[in-house]
């Protein structure tokens, strides 16, 4: 089971450490239908999470030539490893200097004007439109059919993707749904500290995770 499992986890943590899906539902929440669009916009991300690593995992396993070492999982990894440090590199490039304030994102500004479809589907896109969720989110489930489990095992290292992928929507709405007052709080302190450190997460998440695919990638085609 530890062999399955334990690959996808640094995957998975890159793909909960992003940033925009932590703004997009905590503004969601702080918002009038905050209530209802909140379980939306969590529900749009673990399907669309799901959805993804479904697709890579069926995809792997029909690929899979099953004797020795299946050599299409390095040449993923490198290419994924290759694209996350490209990624990297473009954020170091375009980082927030000192007085300058950077726009948000269009969508960002009609929040409040969401409906809980919308915010489903905005979540949908958050997954599969984002290369620091996507590329994470794909190589993770490569990692999963690379080991050749069994298919009770790649059903559990998937269901620890998803959910390890999602807590950056699921802990807020948890808290959202504990208390109105702890919820302000905790609300408060994590868009303080997302808005701080989202641009250093941006850089350093893709780097660690590319350098590691890239490592992983050179081992097994060598």
């Amino acid at each position: 089971m530890g062999e399955a499992i334990g690959p996808v986890l640094a995957s998975a943590v890159a793909v909960a450490l992003s940033p925009l899906p932590l703004i997009a539902v905590l503004l969601i929440l702080a918002s009038p239908r905050g209530r209802t669009n909140g379980p939306a916009f969590t529900a749009g991300w673990v399907l669309g999470l799901t959805a993804v690593v479904a697709v890579v995992v069926a995809a792997g396993s029909a690929l899979d030539p099953g004797d020795g070492a299946p050599t299409w999982s390095s040449w993923l990894k490198l290419a994924l490893g290759a694209a996350l440090l490209l990624l990297a590199a473009e954020q170091w490039h375009n980082r927030p200097r000192p007085g300058h304030v950077t726009a948000p994102p269009a969508w960002l500004l009609g929040i409040d004007r969401l409906t809980p479809t919308k915010s489903a589907g905005l979540a949908v896109s958050l997954v599969v439109t984002r290369p620091r969720t996507l590329l994470p989110a794909i190589g993770g489930a490569a990692s999963i059919t690379a080991v050749r489990p069994g298919a009770g095992e790649t059903a559990v290292a998937a269901a620890v993707l998803v959910l390890i992928g999602s807590l950056g929507t699921l802990l807020p709405l948890a808290v959202q749904l504990g208390g109105a007052e702890r919820a302000a709080h905790a609300m408060g302190e994590w868009r303080a500290w997302t808005a701080a450190h989202s641009a250093a997460i941006m850089t350093a998440v893709p780097l660690v995770l590319g350098a590691d695919y890239l490592g992983s990638a050179l081992s097994g085609l060598t």
